[in-house]
């Protein structure tokens, strides 16, 4: 039994923020934050929540699917950045989409949540123990970056994307002979060096400890660590998965990595010697979306055509933690 992508679907806020808009609030410019990013645009909330954006995502999903709110079995959020710590994201949405009869849970690997709840989804599924789920990365990111740091404030945008996977009890044969669905996932972390890139939340009871504890509760990043590890863990993983199948780079047609930042993808084409033009990138617009970058870049894939039936699909990613993951499938 194998797992496939029925429905994909993404919501972002309606609020675009340019660099030109960034350089009434920091020393940089859109000429900078261009050539060291390729991000010339993000959407912000200016009152969509990680709840609604996640919801807007799934309806988008389930309609793509042709399936009912009520048919669905699991939902599974991704996020960093969720407005409450109770109830979970989750179950904020199973009620807003009226999932009444889903499972619901949160999980939190920061940009490599997508890829993480997909492989989770597929444990689930292939088990038996249900039969199709709603997979969610959804952030509002603006309200953790600190909009007078340079070198964070320009990266970071807010949006969610969702797919919609089933269990498939016979293989869906495409026409070029291969088989739909989900072929291989790897997964990681390294917690070492997970301390570049963070972001605090209030540690200790205020009632019983007088001294502040909050500290700065913004994103902090070393921004040359990040980039070391994303070049070199992603081809690593990539090459790792392709590996257990025994899938040559050729073989693949289309790369989907997290946007995070140009240079970041044009290294990891440069070294699994891949041609560029299988590397689809929206950063430009949406900046990086932590959780929600790889499930919106997939939705607009395919709402363009650009993914056809039967092509093969590397999806792959990294994020705080540090986590990393893989994983390839047949459209």
């Amino acid at each position: 039994m194998t797992i496939r992508i029925t429905g994909t679907g993404s919501a972002l806020p309606e609020k675009i923020v340019t660099n030109f808009d960034l350089q009434k609030l920091v020393e940089t410019s859109d000429e900078w934050i261009q050539k060291r990013t390729g991000i010339a645009q993000r959407r912000v909330s200016t009152g969509e929540t990680v709840a609604s954006l996640a919801a807007g995502a799934c309806t988008k999903a389930l309609e793509m699917a042709g399936k009912a709110a009520e048919e669905v079995d699991l939902i599974l959020v991704a996020t960093c950045s969720p407005e409450l710590l109770l109830p979970c994201c989750a179950c904020q949405v199973q009620d807003r989409i009226g999932a009444s009869h889903a499972a619901a849970f949160d999980l939190n690997a920061a940009c490599a949540g997508f890829l993480f709840a997909l492989n989770t989804a597929q444990a689930y599924l292939q088990s038996g123990i249900y039969k199709n789920a709603l997979i969610v990365g959804s952030e509002v990111l603006s309200k953790l970056v600190d909009w007078t740091d340079r070198g964070t404030c320009i990266l970071f945008g807010d949006g969610a994307g969702a797919a919609f996977v089933e269990a498939q009890a016979e293989d869906f044969v495409c026409e070029n002979g291969r088989k739909s669905g989900v072929e291989c996932m790897v997964q990681g972390a390294d917690g070492a060096r997970g301390m570049v890139l963070s972001c605090a939340e209030r540690t200790l009871n205020s009632a019983f400890f007088s001294e502040s504890q909050d500290g700065n509760l913004f994103v902090q990043m070393d921004g040359q660590e990040v980039y070391k590890f994303a070049t070199k863990q992603v081809p690593a993983c990539i090459q790792q998965a392709l590996g257990q199948m025994g899938i040559a780079v050729d073989d693949v047609d289309w790369f989907l990595l997290h946007q995070a930042n140009v240079r970041i993808i044009e290294s990891v084409a440069k070294h699994l010697k891949a041609d560029l033009a299988k590397f689809p990138m929206n950063i430009q617009d949406v900046g990086n979306m932590s959780s929600a970058t790889i499930p919106v870049l997939l939705d607009a894939c395919c709402r363009s055509g650009k993914i056809k039936r039967g092509d093969r699909i590397v999806l792959s990613g990294f994020g705080a933690g540090l986590t990393y993951g893989a994983s390839v499938l047949v459209w």
